[in-house]
């Protein structure tokens, strides 16, 4: 039996250590619904005969003040109201909050000091005290000079100079965003488990597709048995037949989207190792996964939905996953590499064409496409 299939696996939690006792200030008034409508089967069979004291995967750790705003960013749509409230006041004035009493907080918010508490968790933080430290951090370096944040909102009359800026200025910040979030030991886990794994199935629809084909391909060519689905039907169909041994990863920014979460609740509940990549890690998604992936996406615009921006970070850490198992199996990895590059080699040699021989033809060569800027004479 391998290694993976010796763990016991469980999805990270938040603690639940005591809270205070709710104050006077406004209720809990539910968000929108994260979770599927029943709790998350368990194991097959063949999971509940594994050791009581295997060693299950690692829990999320404690988040760095570098990454608070990281966090809020991707998890403010899976918060409640009174929730959102709390983080939308942190981040908008850190220095601020970072002198304020949790009472004084919840007063600001319009909460209580059991929602501030609850929000701190969720950010990572063990307790209110954590939060206070990590706005102070935050709001030294705004004291130290830094410059301004670029604006990312793109008018239809923007220059296209402007959209260049803009967008390679969000791209920048999606991408330290995802860094900054990225929870270090689940990442090494789900490394642990792919380079392990028989067979990977990975499961997305839409832009998601195309960074499931991304991780396909990219395993693929260092000897692993891997294959992207985007089609839901030919996705249930292979999950069902996986097992413990084996590994599946779905791809989906909402964490919501039912063709992915489908497959991945079938795939889980045979027993193999299950990875989610997602920017909403309360969506239903995670009820069926083993190891959460966080990504963060830019902010949502008119001319740039959250969908297309979300595949940067997506990338990234499908980046990070190959480079981490390319590593691990660096013996097999590097001479496939070697093999399907030597392979692939002629055809990225393009033959070069025949000059034209007469001289109507080179006058056509040489006669630009309307509407095409001419070239500088040399």
């Amino acid at each position: 039996m391998s290694e993976i299939e010796k763990k016991t696996f469980s999805r990270p939690v938040l603690p639940e250590t005591p809270e205070p006792a709710e104050a006077t200030g406004t209720a809990e008034t539910p968000g929108p619904p994260t979770s599927p409508a029943s709790p998350a089967p368990a194991r097959a069979s063949t999971q509940a005969t594994q050791a009581p004291q295997a060693t299950p995967f690692p829990q999320a750790t404690a988040t760095a003040p570098e990454s608070l705003r990281a966090k809020i960013r991707t998890l403010g749509p899976s918060m409640t109201r009174s929730m959102h409230a709390v983080a939308e006041a942190v981040a908008a004035d850190p220095a601020g909050c970072s002198q304020l009493t949790v009472t004084a907080l919840a007063a600001r918010s319009g909460t209580s000091e059991a929602t501030v508490v609850r929000t701190a968790r969720l950010l990572g933080y063990p307790g209110y005290r954590d939060l206070r430290l990590a706005l102070a951090a935050i709001a030294a370096r705004q004291e130290s000079g830094a410059a301004p944040a670029v604006t990312a909102d793109i008018a239809v009359d923007d220059p296209i100079a402007d959209v260049v800026a803009k967008l390679a200025h969000e791209e920048r910040q999606t991408l330290a965003d995802t860094a900054a979030g990225l929870d270090h030991a689940q990442l090494a886990a789900a490394v642990t488990a792919l380079a392990s794994a028989r067979r990977i199935d990975i499961y997305g629809v839409g832009a998601s597709a195309l960074v499931a084909q991304d991780l396909a391909q990219k395993l693929l060519r260092i000897g692993l048995i891997a294959h992207a689905h985007s089609d839901p039907h030919l996705a249930i169909t292979n999950a069902v037949l996986l097992s413990p041994g084996d590994a599946a990863v779905a791809i989906t920014h909402s964490g919501s989207t039912g063709d992915v979460v489908e497959p991945l609740r079938h795939a889980f509940e045979r027993g193999a190792a299950t990875i989610a990549i997602t920017g909403r890690p309360g969506g239903p998604v995670v009820h069926y996964a083993d190891l959460v992936l966080a990504t963060s996406a830019a902010r949502e615009t008119e001319l740039r939905p959250a969908a297309m921006s979300s595949r940067t970070s997506q990338l990234f850490v499908v980046d990070c996953l190959f480079v981490g198992i390319a590593q691990r199996t660096y013996e097999t990895a590097a001479p496939a590499l070697a093999a399907s590059y030597e392979a692939l080699a002629p055809r990225h040699r393009a033959s070069v064409p025949r000059a034209p021989s007469s001289a109507s033809g080179e006058a056509q060569r040489r006669t630009p496409r309307p509407g095409t800027p001419s070239r500088p004479q040399h």
